[in-house]
Order: structure tokens, then C-alpha cells, then sequence
């Protein structure tokens, strides 16, 4: 990849008060290198096409949007938790980097994953069901599911001595299509949760130690890492662990879980 590394000044009347100093786009590139690219490539061409290409895009637009994402203006779980990590330089400087660039070669291109976010130290825990305990049942209206989550031993023991989830603890995730009535709303059992339909995946968090070591520190989860298994139990390729450490990144202090409440409460009945 080819581009020119500088600094470029951007007008106060093109990006307000956040670009009133003169960007660094060797910052930019060395942000973008060291995060951004986990999800939209180091040359700008994402590793999805479910992520947008950010390539040649222009500087305010891009500086705009990671404001707005900062400041909870516009909502993104993935992107909202990276953008509350830069500051007003470093987003002005990974905006430039982006703008530098020329645009995607062709529509299909994709970048690679990291390879350090490639790899993942999650396997899959053969006999959960038998072995863990299901401590929460969730039903996902917007997207018409009904999850269940399961805790290792190592986890429910920490959870109920109140401490942080250490190296050892697994948390799985089974997501199910909910059972659609003939008004093709989801079907709701005695028990108040959607009945299960059609399995789509196992999510399975985990953590070990040293397994964050090598990833970058606006991502990093501790030492979490995270896998998507099929039913076979096989693990789903093409998926980009990066989505899913950033999205936990937030819950720092609460063992990077979204359902560490009713995990311990669970724990303790």
C-alpha cells in the first residue's frame, strides 16, 4: 500500500472547534494501525461487508461522525465504545489518515483480520449443559430470540464470593429463533420467555491467562477472548473478534460481562 504520511491543517470551517490545530496523519496511520484496522483495514477497505470502507472518505464527515459517537449523538455499541477512548487529536488525526487514502480498488475487496485478533483461546465446552449452570433466560424483541446463558464453576464461584471473573471462567450463550405465532410475533410460554424455535449459534466468552497480552489496548478485554460456534459445534469462520471485544470494552468494571447481575445473583440463591 502506497500513501503520503504528512500533516495536513483542516479549517476551523471545516471541522469546527475539533480541528483548529494542524492533524498529524502519521498519528492517524499509527492509530489506525494499532486499532481501527481491526474492523476497517489499515488501507481503509474493511474487513466486512457489513462494515463500511473508510478509504478516501472526507475528513470532516469522518471526524464528525466519531464526535457524534462520542457523545452518544449517534448510537453504536461497537463504535461508541472506541470513540469515548480518542480524544478531539486523535480523532481529527485518524480522520486525515482516511482521507488520505485512495478509495477501495473494487466494491468486493476486503482487508484480513489482525492476525492477532484472528486467533482466539476460546474452545468450545463440550457437556455445558450437564456441566454449567443456566443462569439467565433472555428474550431479544428486536431481533425475535431467546437466549440462554450458561457459567462454568469457576465463574459461578467467583461471581458468589463477589469477585472479579478470573482465568478459567466461561460463559455461553445459546441463541435461539423465537417460535412466531400466525400474527408473526414471538410466541411466549407460561414462564414469560419466547418459546425456541430454529438454534442459530453458541457465544461462548472465555478467559486464560496471557490471552490479551498481544492485543490492542482500546480493544483488550483483560484477558478475554471470544469465539462463535455452529451447531455442530464447530467454530464459525469470518468471525471478527474485534466486534465483540469492543462491545464489552465498556464493562471493565464489571469482568467485561453484560449479564454479571443475574450471574451472581444466581450464584448466591
Amino acid at each position: 500500500m502506497k500513501s503520503w504520511i504528512g500533516c495536513l491543517t483542516l479549517t476551523a470551517a471545516a471541522c469546527g472547534a475539533w480541528a483548529q490545530t494542524p492533524v498529524n496523519v502519521a498519528a492517524g496511520k499509527a492509530r489506525a494501525e494499532a486499532v481501527c484496522s481491526a474492523c476497517h483495514g489499515l488501507n481503509g477497505v474493511s474487513v466486512t461487508d457489513a462494515i463500511p470502507n473508510l478509504a478516501g472518505q472526507k475528513a470532516a464527515y469522518l471526524t464528525n461522525q466519531l464526535r457524534q459517537l462520542k457523545d452518544g449523538t449517534r448510537k453504536n455499541a461497537i463504535m461508541g465504545a472506541i470513540a469515548a477512548q480518542l480524544s478531539p487529536d486523535d480523532m481529527a488525526n485518524v480522520a486525515a489518515y482516511y482521507a488520505s487514502l485512495p478509495g477501495a480498488p473494487a466494491a468486493s475487496a476486503k482487508s484480513d483480520f489482525l492476525p492477532q485478533l484472528a486467533k482466539t483461546g476460546v474452545t468450545f465446552p463440550e457437556n455445558h449443559r450437564s456441566t454449567f449452570t443456566m443462569y439467565h433466560t433472555l428474550n431479544r424483541p428486536d431481533i425475535n430470540q431467546v437466549r440462554y446463558l450458561y457459567a462454568n464453576p469457576v465463574a459461578l464461584r467467583a461471581a458468589r464470593e463477589g469477585k472479579p471473573l478470573p482465568d478459567g471462567s466461561v460463559l455461553v450463550l445459546e441463541q435461539f429463533a423465537a417460535k412466531l405465532g400466525p400474527d408473526r410475533k414471538p410466541i411466549v410460554g407460561a414462564n414469560g420467555f419466547y418459546e425456541p424455535d430454529r438454534f442459530l449459534a453458541y457465544a461462548v466468552m472465555a478467559r486464560g491467562a496471557g490471552w490479551g497480552k498481544d492485543i490492542p489496548e482500546m480493544l483488550r478485554n483483560d484477558d478475554w477472548n471470544y469465539a462463535v460456534f455452529n451447531a455442530d459445534t464447530k467454530m464459525r469462520p469470518g468471525v471478527n473478534q474485534a466486534e465483540c471485544l469492543a462491545c464489552h470494552k465498556p464493562l471493565d468494571g464489571k469482568s467485561y460481562t453484560f449479564s454479571i447481575d443475574p450471574l451472581t445473583a444466581a450464584a448466591k440463591r
